[in-house]
């Protein structure tokens, strides 16, 4: 059985992305950091040393140098993890990063698991959970959009918020556990009508904050977007014409694209990841049969689909059933009137009524306007730099269930149930609230969250 990790050891992990580079850093944390580095520095005693200072010098096994680095020393508690630390900037080599890992672990350090710096950096207080996570979200994030909103986290943006909740909360629960103390006097230290507008006013801004997670989640994670329609309705073009390069193959024999092809772009901040996909129609071709049936589980996996009529070969009765079918699926969907310049005119007008984007993919025409109509659908130019979002899906869900805690409390102020039962429900939304900070934690909920950070992270 597999031991858990002291928390007392000294650690040691490559901080930078494995492979050969210019520079490397190799970082140490913990209570001898700074002496196991000595142990193998030939330069400045580091131990004697001020805090956030930098010093060149060699790293040596046995008398024999292994590269020249410079060291830079951090003294608890001002230190990412907010104890001794030790960074090592050292040449890429892999094999100057595999010597001086081995040299440092010989000489009293061990390698750290991943995300081990910055779960020290939370037990120690250096900050809570939630920022903790906005530092992996940071790390990942693919878009500016999605670096302000993990910056804005980190720096504890969210945090403030549900800290904020429930400290009001707090003081409402010791009132009534304090009636509970006198539960034979008949006393009501905790105004039942303040409760319920407190109540009132947290649930207002949990639907506020809950509601968010739709754009936080966006702007975190994407959107993958499907391309759909018939066969030869200018799907692959679509694609070429979004990403304006040539991605896709184009041809006019029908069922061209037989999987599904997928590439990203942005598109003001937000990362879109558009599939191609072979055309919807019943096929004999075995092939293209099973493209046909990625492509309709492609669509049930989609946030969007684009979903493009050949508007010089398509009938009104054609695009009815096709629209009917896509409505089945629930998915968010906009309809691309493509071949805009081969079109009866006389439909054009009512193809706009009905919300048709009308494009030629092949000339690329109005595709600002389908660009923007993307947009639109997820409201994404209405997030302002410094709002708080909900990005996680685990907040997302502690969220929920402090609604629904809360949701319990104003039915028990209505029908009127005693201060132990209430208490009862503001512990457990109290304890939801907590479990976002870490307030209230489990050594397997860490594990679980920690576990999915970069090693050296």
């Amino acid at each position: 059985m597999a031991s858990h990790p002291n928390a007392t050891d000294t650690i040691v992990a490559l901080a930078t992305p494995q492979g050969v580079s210019a520079l490397a850093i190799i970082r140490l944390s913990g209570k001898d950091a700074i002496a196991v580095t000595d142990r193998v520095f030939k330069g400045k005693p580091l131990a004697q040393q001020p805090s956030h200072t930098v010093h060149l010098g060699t790293l040596e096994r046995e008398g024999k140098s292994i590269d020249e680095v410079l060291v830079t020393v951090f003294k608890e508690p001002n230190s990412f993890t907010c104890e001794n630390s030790v960074e090592i900037s050292c040449h890429g080599s892999p094999v100057i990063i595999r010597e001086i890992l081995k040299l440092l672990v010989h000489n009293g350090a061990r390698l750290a698991e991943p995300g081990e710096f910055t779960k020290r950096a939370f037990l120690n207080g250096r900050f809570d959970l939630a920022q903790a996570e906005a530092v992996a979200d940071l790390i990942h994030a693919e878009t500016d959009n999605a670096r302000q909103a993990a910056l804005n986290q980190m720096r504890g943006g969210f945090s403030n918020e549900i800290r904020h909740l429930r400290e009001e909360l707090i003081h409402f629960a010791s009132l009534i556990e304090l009636e509970l103390d006198f539960g034979e006097e008949d006393v009501e230290f905790a105004k039942r009508e303040d409760l319920k507008r407190l109540v009132t006013k947290i649930q207002s801004y949990l639907s506020h904050l809950i509601s968010s997670f739709n754009q936080g989640n966006v702007i975190k994670n994407g959107i993958p977007t499907v391309i759909a329609g018939k066969p030869n309705a200018g799907k692959s073009t679509l694609l070429n014409a979004l990403l304006n390069e040539e991605r896709a193959i184009v041809s006019d024999i029908p069922g061209t694209t037989r999987d599904v092809i997928e590439d990203e772009m942005i598109l003001d901040g937000i990362a879109f990841r558009f599939m191609d996909t072979a055309g919807l129609r019943h096929t004999e071709d075995t092939i293209e049969a099973i493209g046909v049936s990625r492509t309709r589980e492609s669509m049930k996996k989609a946030s969007l689909i684009l979903y493009v009529f050949d508007l010089a070969h398509t009938s009104w009765k054609e695009i009815e059933r096709e629209e009917g079918e896509l409505k089945v699926l629930g998915i968010p969907y906009i309809k691309v009137g493509n071949k805009v310049d081969q079109a009866p005119a006389s439909i054009l007008k009512d193809l706009e009524n009905q919300g048709f984007i009308l494009i030629s993919a092949a000339t690329h025409h109005n595709l600002p306007a389908l660009k923007d109509a993307i947009l639109h659908r997820f409201k994404i130019k209405e997030v302002k730099q410094g709002d708080v979002l909900v990005t996680n899906i685990r907040h997302f869900q502690k969220l929920t269930e402090t609604r629904s805690s809360l949701d319990r409390v104003l039915e028990g102020l209505h029908t009127g149930i005693t201060g132990d039962f209430l208490a009862m429900d503001i512990r457990q939304a109290l304890h939801h609230l907590g479990e976002i900070t870490g307030e209230i934690t489990s050594e397997d909920l860490l594990s679980n969250i920690f576990a999915k950070f970069c090693i050296g992270k």
